[in-house]
C-alpha cells in the first residue's frame, strides 16, 4: 500500500529563498529513488515563508530510505530544518 508524507514548513520570510532552493533540490533528487512515486513542492500563496510538501512513496519503508539519503541530510536536515519555526508532518496510506 503507498505511503503518503504531506510537510507543512514554515520559516521567516528571509529565509524563505534558501529553503526554497533546497527544496527544489530535493524535488531534482528525490524521484531517482527507487520507492519515490511523487515528489511536489508547493508555496503557500497567502502565507510568505510556507511550503506544502506532497510525498508518496510504495510503503514506509521507502520513506525510511529517503530519509537516509545524502541529498536528505544535506538539504532538509542541514540546510531547512535549522531555518525552520514551524513544522508539521502528516503520514497517511493511500486508499
Amino acid at each position: 500500500m503507498a505511503f503518503t508524507v504531506v510537510a507543512h514548513y514554515h520559516c521567516a520570510p528571509a529565509d524563505a529563498p534558501a529553503v526554497r532552493e533546497a527544496l527544489l533540490g530535493m524535488r531534482e533528487a528525490t524521484p531517482a529513488e527507487p520507492a519515490n512515486l511523487a515528489y511536489e513542492v508547493h508555496a503557500e500563496i497567502d502565507r510568505p515563508g510556507s511550503f506544502v510538501l506532497y510525498e508518496r512513496y510504495t510503503g514506509r519503508a521507502g520513506f525510511e530510505a529517503h530519509k537516509e539519503t545524502d541529498h536528505f541530510a544535506e538539504l532538509i536536515v542541514r540546510t531547512v530544518f535549522p531555518l525552520l519555526s514551524e513544522r508539521t508532518v502528516t503520514f497517511a496510506e493511500v486508499l
